[in-house]
């Protein structure tokens, strides 16, 4: 984290830049993640406009290309007290931040998957060629086809299954007082959801081409954009870490790390 704040008079000034600023250059606040005098976290709310704040349109993604994720710079930034957040402090009780921020990250995923599967139906219905060794007239006969259809349908509806059990385990958890336990049982279950959230994600939108054809590559159809959505949103946090923490909370009853990425 490369941005620093500092109390300067009734109020603070940021200095520093951050890169992945997503939705910045659209928005009318900025949301800054700074490191205090003491090397803690904070959220700071910059309006725009601020003298100092600049948001550089750089974002250069293959994918994700419209969030805007580029970079914002701070060159003594005021910012008054009251619009500093001190979120360090969440890490020093059990809660379900983590969890929620996850379970957004993974709806996204799996809207993805279902996106680039309802495509791949449709464009295999309307435009794709049976292959020669399939003795049928539409690519929608081919057994093969449908085959990979139905398993990647069956994947998507359990990816979804357990983000929707993810998402209730977290209405349990919130309707009564947090403990170390509970916020853990948030975290597992939101991190078996974005495994295979992930997983469809890119198996799906990669799939597509295999099962549309050729004539799916073309630019005038776009479809590529499902797989470099897929591809980009799901570097956000890598899932082999969620692998690991799964498998510690269920072998040794560890818990998962307090933080924004389990």
């Amino acid at each position: 984290m490369k941005a620093r704040i500092s109390a300067e008079g009734d109020g603070f000034v940021i200095n520093g830049q951050k890169f992945y600023s997503t939705g910045a250059l659209f928005a009318h606040w900025v949301a800054v993640k700074a490191l205090d005098d003491e090397g803690r976290q904070v959220m700071a709310f910059v309006r725009r406009g601020t003298p100092g704040l600049r948001i550089v349109d750089d974002w250069s993604g293959f994918g994700q290309r419209t969030t805007a994720s580029g970079t914002v710079l701070l060159n003594n930034v005021p910012v008054d007290a009251d619009l500093v957040v001190p979120t360090w402090r969440l890490g020093q009780a059990p809660g379900i931040q983590g969890a929620v921020s996850q379970l957004i990250q993974a709806a996204i995923d799996a809207g993805i998957a279902r996106g680039a599967l309802d495509d791949t139906i449709r464009f295999v219905r309307e435009r794709a060629r049976p292959w020669i060794d399939a003795k049928v007239e539409r690519a929608s006969d081919d057994l093969y086809v449908i085959a990979d259809i139905g398993k990647l349908k069956i994947e998507l509806h359990a990816a979804e299954a357990l983000l929707r059990k993810a998402g209730q385990v977290l209405d349990q958890v919130s309707a009564a007082p947090i403990t170390e336990h509970s916020a853990a049982r948030a975290s597992i279950a939101v991190a078996q959801a974005k495994v295979l959230t992930t997983e469809v994600s890119l198996q799906v939108s990669e799939k597509l081409f295999e099962l549309a054809g050729s004539r799916a590559t073309l630019a005038e159809f776009n479809l590529d954009r499902h797989w470099r959505n897929a591809r980009v949103h799901t570097l956000h946090d890598p899932v082999r870490w969620k692998y690991h923490a799964v498998g510690a909370w269920h072998l040794n009853g560890t818990l998962p790390a307090r933080h924004s990425w389990i």
